[in-house]
């Protein structure tokens, strides 16, 4: 039996999941998500130990995407994830830290970070969705970017047939290495565009070009449509699902854990897609007992997790983990729709009261259901600065910004839990893309050297190698310069698709 997926605001009709992925958002504001949770025994699980990490994602894959044949699940899932992609053949390997702790490495592919893992198959799953229903049509892609999903959308779709990509990010919130990697991308048809302002005015600033009716007459007349690359596209956010298996059974293998043992998962969260992913695999079967959601200094979602009250009216702090400075998590709509049993009143009110008042605050039973499952704690920039230094010291071990909030927020539920379950910290990003905030952690002379000239001397310190999409960033040229107000997003999509 057909999977279908509906929107978390309205009874619009029940769709496959090749159409979710080319609507990419409901037309009416809502998220698509599939109407049940497929299922995954312990004795599945265990029978994945000797499966690569693509023969897992076409088990976990089928369950969702079940209008796909297995064949075309192949094509998409061999073509993303193979040795010319990313640099390790685990594709997410684990490093072990302790026998407590561990660190999934989702930062091995061609853009050094976490979002390469879903953007590397998206293309293929929304070119392979579109053959499937007989659609012609150039699908424009919109991204609105904190650092990571801008890059690795760009080098995803970057000369896909019957696709163009803009990306918009804001131009004071991000490294100046995510800069560079964007700027400087090469392809035919792309744009890159930065917008003053914070991610979540360029963020509004894309969901309402998505809703603008005028330009997609404008589109149609032309035969193209909008799609999204950020995780409010269900076809960016499946693929996360599978890493939170492939991380269990690499416990299983190493012997750090026995079949059916419960782990937590600590997850520095922006957008709230990596850390809903690993619900989705708990639901499944996957035996989590906590999902602990890493704040920085924007700490809205620890307040929502504390309170229930979700509130986005507070001051925005630029911090050293960029990808994190966000205050509306847009996926939280997919978590809320499923904690309370699919009530699309609800969150239709709940998302109107957060976008007219700015806060929302969800009822006590669907509170009670999230703090079983959910824990959330925060950490500023020093706290992130000392992380990485003991990291090094202590491990020899480099983290990034984003990772050393998630390892500081596990050690703080440490000590308030006593909890000692193996715990898995989900890193996002390579060092090297954060080298500015890497550098001041381990380098005593780093005020005197520029970001290009911090990185070369991380490398030399640690021997730790730079990933070859970050080498050399400094001789690329750059080919978009345009910084706009976010006002003028809207004309600069019309003038770059000419409509």
């Amino acid at each position: 039996m057909k999977l279908k997926y509906t929107t978390t605001r309205s009874n619009i009709n029940q769709v496959t999941s090749s159409q979710a992925i080319l609507n990419g958002l409901g037309d009416d504001g809502g998220l698509y998500l599939p109407i049940n949770i497929p299922k995954i025994s312990i004795d599945e699980i265990n029978s994945m130990i000797n499966l690569t990490y693509n023969q897992k994602a076409q088990i976990i894959l089928s369950k969702y995407l079940t209008d796909f044949t297995q064949d075309e699940l192949e094509y998409c899932i061999n073509n993303a994830y193979n040795e010319k992609t990313f640099s390790s053949p685990k594709i997410t390997p684990l490093h072990l830290l302790n026998d407590k702790c561990g660190v999934l490495e989702l930062y091995h592919g061609p853009t050094s970070a976490f979002k390469d893992v879903a953007l590397q198959i998206l293309p293929y799953l929304l070119t392979t969705s579109a053959k499937k229903n007989g659609d012609k049509r150039t699908y424009v892609i919109l991204v609105a970017t904190s650092g990571d999903t801008g890059k690795a959308a760009l080098e995803g779709f970057k000369d896909v047939p019957n696709t163009k990509i803009l990306v918009f990010y804001p131009n004071d919130g991000v490294s100046l290495v995510q800069k560079l990697q964007m700027v400087t991308q090469l392809g035919e048809n792309i744009k890159v565009v930065a917008v003053e302002g914070n991610f979540d005015d360029t963020q509004n600033g894309v969901k309402e070009l998505f809703s603008n009716t005028d330009i997609t007459k404008k589109l149609g007349n032309i035969n193209h449509t909008f799609s999204s690359a950020n995780s409010i596209n269900w076809g960016r956010l499946v693929p996360q699902i599978v890493y939170y298996f492939e991380s269990y059974v690499q416990l299983l293998n190493s012997g750090t854990i026995k079949i059916g043992e419960k782990i937590n998962f600590t997850v520095p969260t922006g957008n709230f897609g990596n850390i809903l992913a690993g619900y989705y695999a708990k639901e499944m079967g996957l035996p989590i007992k906590k999902l602990i959601c890493a704040a920085n200094a924007n700490d809205v979602l620890k307040k929502f997790f504390d309170t229930g009250i979700y509130n986005r009216n507070r001051e925005f702090v630029k911090t050293l983990s960029p990808s994190m400075d966000i205050l509306i998590s847009s996926n939280l709509e997919r978590l809320l729709f499923l904690l309370s049993e699919g009530n699309k009143e609800l969150i239709t009110k709940l998302m109107l009261d957060l976008k007219n008042m700015g806060y929302y605050q969800i009822p006590e039973d669907i509170f009670k259901k999230l703090t079983t499952i959910f824990y959330s704690e925060s950490a500023d920039d020093i706290d992130t600065i000392k992380t990485i230094r003991d990291l090094y010291q202590k491990n020899n071990y480099l983290v990034d910004t984003h990772t050393a909030v998630a390892y500081k927020v596990y050690e703080k539920y440490q000590l308030k839990t006593n909890d000692n379950t193996f715990n898995v910290i989900v890193s996002t990003a390579s060092p090297y893309k954060f080298n500015g905030a890497v550098a001041k952690a381990i380098l005593s002379n780093y005020s005197k050297l520029d970001d290009i000239e911090q990185l070369k001397a991380i490398n030399e310190l640690t021997h730790s190698p730079i990933p070859e999409g970050l080498k050399n960033l400094d001789s690329k040229v750059v080919r978009f310069k345009d910084v706009i107000s976010s006002n003028e997003m809207e004309l600069t999509l019309k003038d770059y698709l000419k409509i």
